[in-house]
């Protein structure tokens, strides 16, 4: 009978030990694996980023077992909100002064974890073939919004034709110091700088309205450079501060930030996009 009644003991020990193996594999587990299920807020409506994106999902599932669900945004207000309210785990649609003046207006703490790439903004004209033949006295139209205004006039800076203040960092017209050749600055909404090329001597156009517009990238006079003036333009991969150190955040920002990615923006974008992560902004 103790013969027995041991074995029992043992038969049932064995039943709960395989009761508990059980029991992690089916709850554990699964609950591990959904924290290695990422949701990444972006933008709607570019098949170039979403082939993007689909390699870097490939990449994140097969180097760090990171599975990437992504929630796509049609208004720009959005993204950084569902961000803050943990409708996604990061987002990816904004430069770094974006992020920066988000947080001062609405009292946030979103940061940047990973930088994903630039895309510089151009100086078009149907006129001239050079910024020099730009002549005294004419027009140059800019977006009249704040952020893509203050690129466009670091942008006329950096092309030699304007000077800004000491310290300015969000340029506006009355932010130029010196104006050499008497240019007039003519501030338009940012999609009808395009439209605008058959009446003015030179527009800064954003890269997605010249594409809309059909200008080629590379008929531009002059290109945004890459220096410190430009940094503020880097586009990121955002988190909450409290997730900036999350290992599995890290993880979706290595398998971005890798040479297949950039393959894919040279071969989607050309040079119209630029990686970032390892450009030398200390020009």
């Amino acid at each position: 009978m103790k013969r027995k009644k041991r074995r029992n003991i043992i038969i049932w020990s064995v039943v709960a030990l395989i009761v508990v193996i059980a029991g992690y594999f089916s709850f554990i587990r699964p609950q591990q694996q959904a924290k290695r299920t990422v949701t990444v807020g972006i933008m709607a409506g570019s098949k170039q980023d979403d082939e993007i994106w689909n390699s870097v999902s490939k990449t994140a599932k097969d180097k760090y077992n990171v599975t990437l669900k992504f929630k796509r945004f049609t208004d720009y207000n959005q993204p950084n909100k569902a961000l803050e309210n943990g409708d996604v785990d990061l987002n990816s649609f904004q430069h770094k002064l974006f992020l920066q003046t988000w947080n001062k207006a609405h009292k946030t703490d979103l940061v940047s974890i990973g930088d994903t790439y630039i895309t510089p903004i151009r100086l078009y004209s149907k006129q001239y073939k050079s910024v020099k033949e730009i002549p005294d006295g004419g027009t140059i139209a800019v977006p009249n919004d704040a952020s893509n205004e203050s690129r466009a006039l670091f942008a006329l800076k950096n092309a030699g034709l304007i000077e800004l203040k000491k310290g300015t960092k969000l340029a506006t017209v009355s932010s130029i110091s010196k104006n050499p050749h008497d240019l007039k600055i003519k501030e338009l909404a940012a999609d009808q700088t395009a439209r605008s090329l058959d009446n003015v001597d030179a527009a800064v156009v954003n890269t997605n309205y010249a594409q809309a517009a059909g200008l080629n990238y590379k008929s531009a006079i002059f290109v945004e450079p890459v220096n410190k003036d430009s940094e503020q333009w880097v586009n990121i991969i955002a988190a909450k501060d409290s997730q900036k150190n999350n290992k599995i955040y890290k993880d979706v920002v290595k398998a971005y930030q890798t040479e297949k990615t950039k393959q894919e923006i040279k071969k989607l974008y050309g040079t119209a996009e630029i990686p970032a992560w390892d450009l030398n902004f200390n020009k």
